[in-house]
């Protein structure tokens, strides 16, 4: 048998930990000296402790921990709660890391305001264009809400176009539609020049021309386009115009690196 301090040293834990896990009954020693008090453990206990770390580095509470013991918890269903906290660290960690991306976008925002290059907005005539396009709800028109929404209604559209056999003419096109209760339906689209047929699992849309579009290039990945936004929002205020609806976004240019996404911003305008 092993004095609790030599237990401690081959578990990787402290002394206090050890005294700690008695007083919960995680890990009792396998003897008492009754005289001195002393601790002292079998090389066999190191499982138990294993399990009691583990399961504790999960996320779980002690009493969690000591109720899942009980049950003799196997290797490999430990290995199956190590892949599920995994995927919800990693989830967590993908959240963080997108929402510290937007607190930096609207950063760089806030400190070109009175500087924005509203010359860079050029006013045009869109012409009707005909898109093969899914769609879905978001809750809201905010850039944290719709990312996750777009995202994955594109690569759906890229695989029944495949399977379809459908190709794509032209750019995609994003638009959207504001419903009454704050949220936004979402349509991801791509230009076609198929016919609309009963047996596809996507909608064939023409959309209308846009008689005078204020629009604007942005370059980058569309996490960061909070700021085109907003200088395409101060030149219509300054030209006078007002908008009429929600833009669409043109995707000019798409490879894998986001940064180095081109996409024209269309927003339809009239004098105000």
């Amino acid at each position: 048998m092993f004095s609790i301090g030599d237990f401690a040293q081959l578990g990787r834990v402290s002394v206090r930990m050890l005294r700690h896990y008695d007083a919960l009954g995680l890990l009792r020693p396998a003897h008492v000296d009754p005289a001195s008090g002393y601790r002292f453990y079998h090389a066999a206990q190191l499982s138990r402790l294993n399990r009691v770390i583990a399961l504790k580095d999960l996320g779980l509470t002690l009493q969690q921990v000591s109720s899942i013991l009980d049950e003799k918890v196997t290797v490999a269903e430990l290995h199956g709660m190590v892949r599920l906290r995994r995927a919800e660290l990693e989830e967590r960690i993908a959240a963080d890391t997108a929402r510290l991306l937007r607190i930096e976008a609207r950063l760089r925002t806030m400190e070109r305001e009175g500087h924005m290059a509203v010359e860079e907005v050029v006013v045009k005539r869109v012409p009707p264009v005909r898109l093969a396009e899914v769609s879905a709800v978001a809750a809201s028109y905010d850039s944290e809400e719709i990312g996750p929404v777009i995202k994955p209604l594109y690569e759906e559209l890229f695989q029944r176009l495949e399977r379809a056999g459908v190709a794509p003419s032209g750019y995609g096109i994003a638009h959207y539609e504001p419903v009454q209760d704050g949220s936004v339906v979402v349509h991801a689209g791509v230009e076609v020049t198929a016919q609309p047929s009963p047996g596809h699992d996507f909608e064939i849309v023409d959309l209308p021309e846009i008689g005078t579009a204020a629009t604007i290039v942005h370059r980058g990945s569309m996490d960061h386009v909070d700021s085109t936004y907003q200088i395409l929002a101060h030149w219509v205020e300054e030209h006078g115009y007002r908008s009429l609806g929600l833009a669409r976004e043109i995707s000019l240019e798409c490879p894998a690196d986001h940064e180095k996404w081109v996409t024209e911003i269309q927003l339809a305008v009239a004098a105000g």
